[in-house]
């Protein structure tokens, strides 16, 4: 029989009210033990999903008042019993409230081990249970929209889906091969080429989306770049919503590389304001110089920042020459002055190109728009099914390559007992992926990245 876990399952700082969950066969006991409702009538004896008002208390002494919620075993997050005592949110008065719950024979519930236990339940499936923390990291619409898919289970019935598909296959080759004496209908090398095929290309679309979800949920590299007195440190003031980089009108201010993350709505933002990219005879100048550069060799993406109120210079076009092979947006700020910049230049040399003033603080939502579509995130809406992370992305790379074996086995005419025997590797890899049938090592490998108290 499992034990009972508590932990306090909201952040250890400052706020409204924190809660204490606690999770197993005695954890209404528990919770009886440090809260007093003030209807007198016990959590014993209450009924699932209700709530009692009352005093948290630990050796005779009232720590706060607060409430009880009861959730009911099976109808609960972990499939157990549950109770969350919730208090106000002082850090002192959370950690007595816990040292109480534990006190009473509750133990300290280890990472994620809530969620593990809901997973374990059959509450939630493995793919769903990751989700829970890409949701609580979401940093942006589109990596919020990400999670909750994965959460509703986009990722669990597309690979279903695929393994449905072979386990057909898988069966009707072993009923073929174990009872040959049987009138068992044999799959044709061309049809059961076929199948394996189709599944082997639907594998390899969902592979091909695990990049761009992966900028969705981390965010991209990204760096300002553009010559001196462009207004490289007005956007990242702009886009951070707080002066990170000094601004004045003196080239060379900006020396080391600044950075920070900013949500930009549909993208998360790694951002560097690096110093402006020109010829100097200052070295620490050249060492920012320098610094810039080798931000721009693995960028995801880049920023290039040019002057409309000035014509363009050596230092631009150079700058253009670099950016050829980048992935990068031609932000063309200032533009709330009188235009002296080729702009045909800038458009005959840039895909993605927009127009802004840092200053005057507009086109931030057109230079969403451009960087979006730079990287190809306009078809990745949340509502299909992504990878969500590199344990996954490694199961289905491995399902993908035995797969692709099976079909040269097919291909190359070797016996159906070799076949089967293919076929079964790719499945075990595919149901790796979604949890149906993995090692307890996984499972707490999963579960380690986990915050205390979900």
């Amino acid at each position: 029989m499992s034990k009972t876990i508590a932990a306090i399952a909201t952040p250890a700082a400052v706020g409204g009210i924190s809660v204490i969950r606690i999770s197993g066969p005695e954890a209404i006991a528990v919770a009886e033990k440090v809260f007093s409702p003030v209807s007198g009538r016990p959590l014993s004896q209450m009924k699932g999903y209700t709530a009692a008002f009352g005093q948290l208390f630990s050796g005779g002494e009232v720590l706060d008042e607060g409430i009880a919620t009861v959730f009911r075993s099976p109808k609960s997050y972990t499939g157990e019993d549950v109770v969350e005592l919730s208090c106000h949110g002082g850090i002192l008065v959370t950690r007595k409230a816990l040292r109480a719950v534990l006190e009473q024979g509750a133990l300290l519930a280890e990472p994620g081990e809530f969620t593990r236990r809901a997973f374990l339940a059959g509450k939630m499936t493995l793919t769903q249970a990751e989700a829970v923390m890409d949701l609580i990291g979401a940093g942006s619409e589109q990596s919020l929209r990400s999670a909750r898919g994965a959460m509703r289970g986009d990722l669990y019935q597309k690979i279903r889906r695929i393994t449905d598909r072979l386990l057909e296959v898988s069966g009707r080759l072993s009923a073929y091969i174990d009872y040959p004496e049987e009138d068992i209908d044999m799959l044709e090398s061309d049809a059961l080429l076929a199948i394996c095929t189709d599944v082997l290309r639907e594998l390899q679309q969902l592979l091909a989306t695990f990049d761009r979800g992966r900028i969705i949920r981390e965010g991209v590299e990204t760096v300002i770049v553009g010559r001196p007195n462009v207004g490289k440190s007005t956007l990242m003031n702009l886009l951070s919503g707080c002066q990170k980089s000094i601004v004045t009108d003196i080239p060379g201010t900006t020396r080391d590389v600044v950075e920070e993350t900013v949500n930009l709505g549909d993208v998360v933002l790694r951002l560097a304001d690096t110093a402006g990219i020109r010829q100097t005879d200052n070295p620490v100048e050249q060492m920012g110089v320098s610094m810039a550069l080798d931000r721009l060799e693995t960028a995801g993406l880049v920023l290039a920042v040019f002057d409309l109120s000035e014509p363009l210079t050596e230092e631009d076009r150079a700058l253009t020459d670099r950016l050829r092979k980048a992935p990068v947006v031609a932000v063309l700020n200032k533009s709330d002055m009188p235009t002296e910049l080729d702009k045909q230049y800038i458009f005959d040399n840039f895909k993605h190109v927009v127009e802004i003033s840092a200053r005057e603080q507009t086109g931030v939502e057109q230079l969403n728009q451009e960087i979006v579509s730079l990287l190809a995130l306009t078809d990745l809406s949340g509502s299909g099914a992504l990878l969500q992370n590199e344990r996954q992305h490694q199961c289905a790379l491995r399902a993908e390559k035995l797969l692709s074996e099976v079909c040269e086995t097919i291909r190359a005419g070797y016996t159906l007992d070799a076949v089967d025997v293919a076929l079964e590797s790719a499945l075990s890899a595919l149901m790796e992926l979604s949890g149906e049938r993995v090692s307890e090592a996984v499972v707490q490998q999963v579960f380690s990245h986990f915050c205390v108290g979900k």
